[in-house]
């Protein structure tokens, strides 16, 4: 669906639900989940609505995932880095997580 402009920057390897998964130096948490493919990236605590990344300049908040262990954030503020681990969220959070 999305296709990139360029293949400017270097390859950066990160897991996506446990999943290996490529995108470029530069390239924001939202962008490579785009590019990978994935077709949700939480679903709404109360109804279970799935949700992609919207606005991509931090606005919305349709794109939280956990990155590294941390719960709710922005994909579309948050860069790749090598190794970095990202996770979907399904409905509502856990306590303390």
């Amino acid at each position: 669906m999305f296709k990139r402009l360029a293949d400017a920057g270097a390859a950066v390897a990160l897991t996506i639900d446990g999943k290996p998964a490529n995108a470029r130096s530069g390239d924001t948490v939202a962008a490579a989940l785009l590019a990978a493919g994935i077709d949700r990236c939480r679903t709404t605590p109360v109804t279970g609505a799935p949700r992609l990344p919207y606005c991509l300049m931090g606005v919305c908040f349709d794109c939280l995932v956990t990155i590294d262990g941390v719960g709710s954030r922005q994909a579309c503020l948050v860069p790749v880095r090598e190794g970095m681990k990202v996770e979907t969220q399904q409905g509502k959070r856990e306590a303390g997580r």
